[in-house]
Order: C-alpha cells, then sequence, then structure tokens
C-alpha cells in the first residue's frame, strides 16, 4: 500500500516538473515573439524616419511601445519622430520618460550620446515654448555629456541670452506696471481731493444759501413788523386826532 502511494507521489512530482517547464517555454517563447515583434516596429519606423514620413514612422514607433512600454530605443525613436512634427509637448513626454530613466539608457550601446541628444531636444522643446531657464539647464546637462557639441553649446549661449532679455523685458514690464500704478494712486489722491473742495464748496454754498434765505425771512419779518408799526402809529394818530376834534367840539358847545 505504501510503495502505491510513493508512486503516486512520484508521478504528481513529475507532472508538475513538466507543467512548470512548459509554462516556463511558453513564457519564453512569448517574451522571444515579443522582442521579435518589437524589433519589427522598429526598424519599420526607422525606414520610415530616414525617408521623412514621420507620421507613419510614430505610429511604428507605438506600436512597438505597445508590445514593449518601457522600450528605451522605441521611447527615444518616438520622442525625435514626434519633434519632427513639431509636437513638442508630446516630444517632451517621451524625452522625460528617458531622463527618468538614464542610469538605464547609459547601459545601452551608444547610451551616453542617446542621452546627450535627449536632452539636447529637450532644450529645444523648451526653447520652443520660452522656458528658457529650463532649456539652459537641458543644454548644460547635454554638454556635461557631450562637451564637443558645438550646436548644443551654441543653442546654450542663445538660451542664455534669451532668458537675460526675457528677464530685463520681465523687469521693464514690472516697472512699467509699479509705475502706472503710482500714477492711478497719485490720480485717485487728486481725485480725492478734488471731491473734498467740491463737498467743501458746495457745503460752503448750502450754507451761504441758507443765510440768505434766513436773511431774507428776517427782513420779511423787520418789513412787516414795520409796516404794522407804522400802522399803529397811524391808527394812534388818527384816534388823538378824533379825540381831539371831538374836545373842540364839547368847548364850542359850551360857549
Amino acid at each position: 500500500m505504501s510503495m502505491i502511494i510513493k508512486k503516486r507521489d512520484s508521478s504528481i512530482k513529475n507532472i508538475r516538473k513538466v507543467a512548470v517547464s512548459f509554462l516556463l517555454l511558453f513564457c519564453c517563447v512569448c517574451l522571444v515573439s515579443a522582442q521579435k515583434e518589437e524589433r519589427k516596429q522598429v526598424r519599420s519606423g526607422n525606414s520610415l524616419y530616414k525617408s521623412e514620413k514621420f507620421t507613419e514612422s510614430e505610429v511604428a514607433y507605438r506600436k512597438a511601445l505597445d508590445v514593449n512600454p518601457r522600450s528605451i530605443e522605441g521611447t527615444y525613436n518616438l520622442g525625435n519622430s514626434l519633434y519632427k512634427q513639431k509636437k513638442f509637448q508630446e516630444a517632451a513626454e517621451q524625452y522625460q520618460l528617458l531622463a527618468g530613466q538614464a542610469e538605464k539608457v547609459m547601459e545601452t550601446k551608444d547610451g551616453q550620446a542617446k542621452m546627450a541628444e535627449v536632452f539636447h531636444n529637450l532644450g529645444n522643446v523648451c526653447m520652443q515654448a520660452k522656458d528658457y531657464g529650463k532649456s539652459i539647464a537641458a543644454y548644460r546637462q547635454s554638454l556635461r555629456l557631450n562637451p564637443s557639441d558645438n550646436e548644443t553649446r551654441y543653442n546654450l549661449a542663445l538660451a542664455q541670452k534669451l532668458y537675460q532679455d526675457q528677464q530685463n523685458e520681465d523687469q521693464n514690464q514690472q516697472n512699467k506696471e509699479d509705475k502706472q500704478e503710482n500714477q492711478d494712486n497719485k490720480d485717485d489722491q487728486q481725485q480725492q481731493q478734488q471731491q473734498q473742495q467740491d463737498d467743501q464748496q458746495q457745503n460752503k454754498t448750502q450754507e451761504q444759501e441758507q443765510q440768505n434765505e434766513q436773511m431774507s425771512k428776517d427782513n420779511a419779518q423787520q418789513m412787516l413788523d414795520a409796516f404794522l408799526q407804522d400802522e399803529k402809529d397811524t391808527q394812534e394818530k388818527v384816534k388823538k386826532a378824533q379825540q381831539q376834534q371831538q374836545q373842540r367840539r364839547k368847548i364850542d358847545k359850551q360857549w
């Protein structure tokens, strides 16, 4: 009975070994097939790129990356293809991917030269976007990898000049804005002062009008009082004259 169990265990182990071997073989076949497909698409892209068919080469390189998203050659060539089509932002994304794995790229054939070109092109992309600070950093990195590249050295000098011009222009613009702001503040102050003067003049005018109105009322009252007084005086004179006349009549009767 124990012999039968041992034979079964041995058979199961053999089956497992065969399954693992088959699985490993299948994985190797798939890997080799994927590598062949990747190389095929990269070679196709390279051929189209040399023929300046950059749109078609982009498609081929993207197919290579579909098979192997971490393909250094596919990423590098796709970036160049996009750059030739003036798709600078998309090209920059590919170059940034390579910059993020620079050590791995450097281990490949012509890796240092490729990374120098990556940073050179990345500098050009930043120049197109007028981001001169980043372009200067990229060109410097490229020259560290390839100090003899005169084109990169020229681009670096140009980027530094444009960066300085940009800084000066920004400073001039800031000074202009500050001057305008100061002028606006001065105008506001003058306007406030003028408004205050106008308000004071208006208040003064209103006070004068009120005074004149009060004076007119006072004058009218004085005139009325004078008229009433004259009327009273006249009535008193008339009354007094009447009284005198009555007294004369009495005297005449007595005589």
